[in-house]
Order: C-alpha cells, then structure tokens, then sequence
C-alpha cells in the first residue's frame, strides 16, 4: 500500500478523555494503517517506538509523517523517549501535522520530559505519558500534573522488567492505583493500563476488570480484536445504565446526604452511556 489511504476516515467519535480502547499499530507496517483506522478502538497510536527497529525508524517516521499530512487518517503517535537521539526527531517530523491527534511519549520519568516535549509541539496538542519504571512511578504526581500531560498510561510490561514484579493483580494493584491516584488529584482523567499480551480473551476480560478495579478507564491493546472487549468492559452495560437512570428519577430531590454520591455516580453512569453510544 502506497500514498494516501483509499479513502478518508473520519475523527473518532469517542475523545481521548473517555478513550478505552488505545490500539498500538506498528509504524512499520504502514498496511496495517487503513484497517486499524476502521476498527472499533477509540483511539489508533502509531508506534515509532517499540515496534520499529532503530535502524528502520527514519523511515518509518517518514512514512508516519506521509500518512497524517493530509488529515485524512487522524491517530495518536508513540515517540522515543527524551533520552533518546531519535526524540527531537519524531517532533519535528509531527509537529503541525493536521493527522495528529495527540503524542504518547515513552518512558517517562519526570515532569521536565513533558513540558521539554509540549515546546516542540503545537500549542495545545495532548500528551499522554507512558510511565514504565519505578522512577516514573515515583514521580508520577508531578508528571500528572504538567500542563502538557493530557493523561497517564501505564508501561506495565517494561515497569515489571524494571521492578522484577510479578504479571498478577496483586503485584499490579499498587502501579496500577498510584497512576489512578495521581490523576484524580491532578484533575486529569483517569489512567491507560498497558496491555494484554497473551491472544486469549479469557485473560483479556480478567485483566481489564483489574484494572477498572482499581479507577483506570482505558487499555493499550495490541490486536484488533481486544478493542471491541475492552470497549464493552470498559463501558456501563444497559443494565447499569437504566439502574442509573431510575436513580436520577428518585433522587431529583434530594432529602438524605446519602443521595448526594448516588446521584453523583448515576449521572456519571448515564453520560457515559450516552458519550459511549
């Protein structure tokens, strides 16, 4: 597949604010661009990180570059972290790109990476930063709380190469919380967990209920396939959001403190729902 896309494809609907499913496409692999952009992840992150070797990534950058200049594909890209020489690079191809939705920016581990990286950048582009290491995670309310970082995702599987942790909820909970936690006090939306690497949905489905379990609202996904799982976990079901509707009904006047969180909770519940469609 050469040049522009066979046809154009629209912004998706679902903002990076409520984005669950955050699918990771090869910057190599410029083929997989156009059926990715089709499938139901909120949002499309090209990687010029991880997935390209350092001997491919100038290419890969360019044809990155080739494919958002026209706007008719809109994606986030995963650049090489600060530390590398292949960081300054990634910007100044991507900067004032009409395509680029946002930046994921890899390895972070401290509040300078993100305001260095938001200078390079259009005024207002967000960023997400992909905290993968107990440094990251020790500085991740500081991270959180520049004006450039638009969310924190979680680097799980480099963070257990890192700390020597095990791959289980237990071990996971604590990462997993502290990105939560710094959020919230951050006012930003709440954390990406990084993904599932295993293909079967069994642990797919297990995974992401940890997650949620813990305040985050989003997952990195590596295949096509775990977006539309991730989606449906990570989204009120019907059920949930008719309970909540009913709840609004009974609580429209409020007489008990009590109603105050419920309330809080059912409306959260019903515009989610209606943002999620």
């Amino acid at each position: 597949m050469k040049g522009k896309m066979s046809q154009s494809v629209p912004k998706r609907k679902v903002g990076f604010a409520h984005a669950r499913s955050w699918l990771l496409v090869s910057a190599h692999k410029p083929e997989l661009f156009e059926p990715s952009a089709a499938c139901p992840a909120d949002a499309i992150i090209l990687d010029l990180e991880d997935a390209v070797a350092a001997e491919a990534k100038s290419r890969a950058r360019s044809g990155v570059a080739q494919w958002l200049r026209t706007g008719s594909l809109h994606a986030w890209v995963r650049v090489n972290d600060a530390t590398t020489k292949f960081w300054a690079d990634d910007l100044a191809a991507l900067r004032g790109l009409p395509g680029v939705d946002g930046i994921v920016l890899a390895k972070v581990e401290g509040p300078e990476q993100i305001d260095e990286t938001a200078r390079r950048l259009r005024p207002g582009l967000p960023i997400v930063a992909l905290i993968e290491s107990a440094v990251g995670i020790e500085a991740a309310s500081e991270i959180a709380q520049r004006p450039g970082t638009a969310r924190l995702a979680f680097g799980s599987g480099d963070f257990r190469r890192d700390t020597g942790m095990a791959d289980d909820a237990t071990a996971m909970a604590y990462p997993r919380s502290r990105l939560t936690i710094a959020s919230r006090a951050a006012r930003i939306p709440a954390p990406i967990d990084g993904p599932t690497r295993v293909p079967d949905e069994e642990t797919l489905v297990r995974q992401t209920e940890d997650a949620a379990a813990v305040g985050m609202t989003g997952r990195l996904c590596l295949r096509i396939e775990q977006t539309p799982v991730v989606n449906r976990r990570m989204a009120p079901t019907p059920e949930e959001i008719a309970d909540a509707e009913q709840t609004i009904v009974r609580c429209e006047t409020i007489r008990d403190p009590s109603d105050v969180p419920r309330l809080a909770q059912a409306r959260k519940i019903v515009e989610l729902g209606r943002i999620f469609g």
